[in-house]
């Protein structure tokens, strides 16, 4: 049975009861609010309904305790179930999903149907005139033709919005979640603790519209990459100062709004065609971004009302200078070194043999785009051009 559609369900304190079962059962209701649905079963007053098919049939005491029983037969369903309907109730017992690696995600992309947002995607930056020549004549060079079909990826997952009945959706969101909160079970889709990450309300999907998906890919390398996570909590504890706070996750879209802009104005292909590379490249270029604005916002001690000034700041650095923003980070990961006590889940999601840049490992095929090995983590001497 539905409870979002019944009248005999409410939710109190994060579990669901019925009104009739509430207005005869006034004194055991505060009990069973805090109890799970093993323990509420054993109170005494619920015996008639836990223990009827063990007693003789018999008359129901009233029309009300009939239709409690019938709810109650599908309350712990409706308990287990693990995702929430925005126009409905919030599940009552989180969930404990999976986290999705990166390259779990990137290859989803790579086999699902996107070609309804394919459509929408402009390549590069369309030029006219004087600055057509001069881009030609003096501009970087263009991109590889063989990686043009990793770039329109790249460019499609960013037109994707956020499907919360997409199961490798929610998964990348919970592990974002669950990366930088350190929780162990699943949040519901919808709450107030999106805020907190710094969302702007109460459904993150609402954010993403200039970055689409691919602001949601770039969190999770950023989370999901051993080396990275330590940064990844640094700038988020800072994003939590009580005067140098910032909205980490907006944040962080804008900061993949830019490499989305930097990227079609081909100011890292020449990058991309040194390591066969596109989404590697580009969420390096994101991550040393977000440190450079990680170091300039807490070195010059920047608050919110900095924020405008200084993502123009980063933005014409990553457009004008991305080597010296590779520099930047290649030599804060060195000199930062592991920390000892990584949970062991960090390893088995990246592998030492996946490392390894497959030059080879690009090709299409029929009825979707792969990429081979497009995203494995590079060694530390490939984020130096």
């Amino acid at each position: 049975m539905d409870s979002g559609s019944s009248p005999f369900f409410q939710v109190m304190n994060g579990w669901a009861v019925s009104p009739g079962l509430h207005q005869n059962h006034n004194n055991f209701l505060p009990a069973i609010k805090s109890m799970p649905i093993s323990a509420v079963k054993q109170n005494s007053v619920l015996q008639t309904l836990v223990n009827k098919s063990q007693e003789p049939e018999k008359e129901p005491e009233s029309e009300d305790l009939l239709r409690a029983e019938q709810e109650w037969d599908a309350l712990e369903n409706i308990q287990t179930e693990l995702y929430c309907k925005k126009t409905g109730l919030i599940g009552v017992l989180p969930g404990q999903t999976p986290l999705i690696s990166f390259n779990e995600a990137l290859q989803y992309f790579q086999t699902a149907d996107l070609s309804e947002y394919m459509k929408k995607i402009q390549p590069t930056v369309r030029r006219s005139g004087f600055s057509a020549v001069s881009h030609l004549l003096f501009g970087p060079p263009r991109l590889h033709r063989d990686l043009h079909a990793e770039r329109d990826l790249v460019l499609t997952i960013a037109q994707c919005p956020l499907d919360n009945g997409q199961q490798v959706h929610v998964r990348i969101l919970q592990t974002i979640y669950k990366k930088l909160t350190g929780a162990r079970f699943d949040c519901p889709l919808f709450g107030s603790h999106w805020e907190q990450l710094g969302f702007q309300g109460l459904d993150p999907g609402t954010d993403l519209r200039a970055a689409g998906l691919l602001g949601l890919m770039h969190l999770l390398h950023m989370v999901m990459d051993p080396k990275i996570l330590p940064l990844a909590h640094d700038i988020f504890r800072l994003s939590q100062h009580h005067r140098q706070n910032f909205p980490f996750c907006l944040m962080s879209l804008n900061i993949t709004r830019i490499c989305i802009q930097v990227l079609r104005e081909e100011r890292v292909s020449r990058e991309c065609n040194r390591r066969q590379q596109v989404f590697a490249v580009l969420n390096d270029l994101y991550v040393a971004v977000y440190f450079h604005l990680y170091h300039v916002w807490k070195t010059q001690n920047k608050t919110i009302s900095d924020s405008g000034y200084v993502l123009k700041e980063v933005e014409v650095l990553a457009k004008k200078k991305p080597k010296e923003l590779f520099r930047q980070l290649d030599v804060h990961l060195k000199e930062r070194p592991l920390p000892k006590d990584l949970p062991l889940e960090i390893w088995t999601h990246h592998p030492a043999e996946q490392r390894i840049e497959n030059h080879d490992g690009s090709h299409a095929q029929a009825g979707g785009i792969c990429f081979t090995g497009v995203c494995e983590q590079q060694v530390q001497e490939d984020r130096l051009i």
